[in-house]
């Protein structure tokens, strides 16, 4: 059975760090709510159906159970959640996981994500020169550390597994010098809990494929960075560098902020088909997504995809499906990824569109 995952950021709470970096009071929302237009038919900024701006640290978790049920209405088979640890116990945004670990009633399937990138003020506002926490790997005893943090969701039996393994993402295990010797510390400690092991994927980003396949059980792809940086025939490649040069440069020589870089989403959907769902003998879990537009978090050096429609969504998604192997996940980036333009939520201009479109592709597993 193909089972569909999505994405899913929790930062739609506050944290100290993220009031202290980006001011009092921020969440995904504020970069969401404060966006601006950069084209005549730009639609931002992007606004929830029925204004549900939610606050993932209610202790209720209602937010959780209303998202868990509209994901399985609309065939999600379960989330892929962030998760954010730099090394040393430090942790950020870990709060509504653990919500939902307390709330065992929510009927939701879910394993972790982790995004093992350092923070630098190019998330926001393109500046990777200012660093606001590294990411550290440390040594054995923070792996065993960081191992133990995850014990009790790998425990909870809403966790998904792959033949009893709990499924664990690297989103980068390209930054990773120790990589082999962290898997097999980890796998070590999965046995002596009573675990079969774990069952490693990791991402093809646009750093590029990890060939160390002794610790690797699959690769999922991050779309659309990886397709478009590794599927774009020359000539586009060159186009859109050369189109990007210009823009910076009227900028710059003009005192003006125009959207450097915009093109359409057809051309990344045309990209995607040309993934293969094997690689190093392994499984390639393929991936898409529903739209893009990060400027609401980056301004006039975001990326903005245009001509995207529930309907193109829908075709790249049943395309990708019928790519996959059996037994495969396949991947959505993301389910509220809102200060990027890519989320299946529901939004007062596609209503429940895009959940639609996964609904109708879900529904052929039936």
């Amino acid at each position: 059975m193909k089972k569909i995952l999505a994405l899913y950021l929790p930062q739609y709470h506050r944290i100290k760090e993220n009031d202290e970096w980006w001011g009092d009071g921020y969440t995904e929302w504020i970069a969401v709510k404060n966006a601006k237009k950069y084209f005549k038919t730009h639609q931002v900024p992007k606004i929830p159906l029925d204004n549900n701006y939610y606050d993932l640290s209610e202790k209720s978790a209602e937010t959780w159970r209303w998202q868990a049920n509209l994901s399985q209405k609309y065939g999600i088979y379960g989330f892929a959640i962030y998760h954010y640890w730099f090394g040393k116990k430090k942790m950020l945004l870990e709060k509504p996981v653990e919500i939902l670990l307390e709330n065992r009633d929510i009927k939701l399937n879910y394993c972790f994500v982790w995004a093992n990138e350092s923070w630098s003020r190019t998330w926001y506002d393109g500046n990777s020169s200012r660093l606001l926490i590294k990411q550290e790997y440390c040594d054995r005893q923070d792996w065993l550390d960081h191992f133990n943090y995850f014990l009790p969701f790998f425990k909870d039996e809403r966790y998904i597994k792959v033949d009893g393994k709990p499924l664990l993402h690297i989103y980068k295990s390209l930054y990773i010098e120790e990589f082999d010797e962290m898997i097999s510390c980890w796998n070590d400690a999965a046995l002596e809990h009573g675990f079969p092991g774990l069952y490693i994927v990791v991402g093809n980003t646009t750093l590029g494929i990890d060939n160390r396949v002794s610790s690797i059980d699959a690769y999922y792809n991050f779309e659309p960075g990886f397709s478009q940086k590794y599927h774009s025939s020359l000539f586009r490649k060159i186009f859109r560098k050369a189109t990007i040069l210009s823009k910076v440069i009227f900028n710059s020589l003009s005192k003006t902020k125009h959207l450097e870089r915009k093109e359409q989403i057809d051309y990344i959907y045309r990209n995607i088909l040309k993934n293969k769902p094997i690689i190093n003998k392994k499984k390639v879990f393929l991936g898409t997504f529903p739209s893009w537009d990060n400027t609401p978090r980056r301004g006039y050096h975001g990326t903005c995809f245009v001509g995207e429609s529930p309907e193109k969504f829908y075709k790249s998604l049943k395309c990708i499906y019928d790519m996959s192997c059996d037994d495969s996940f396949i991947y959505i980036n993301a389910w509220n990824e809102w200060g990027e333009g890519c989320y299946l939520e529901p939004d007062v201009i596609n209503k429940f569109g895009y959940l639609d479109a996964v609904r109708k592709v879900a529904d052929n597993e039936k």
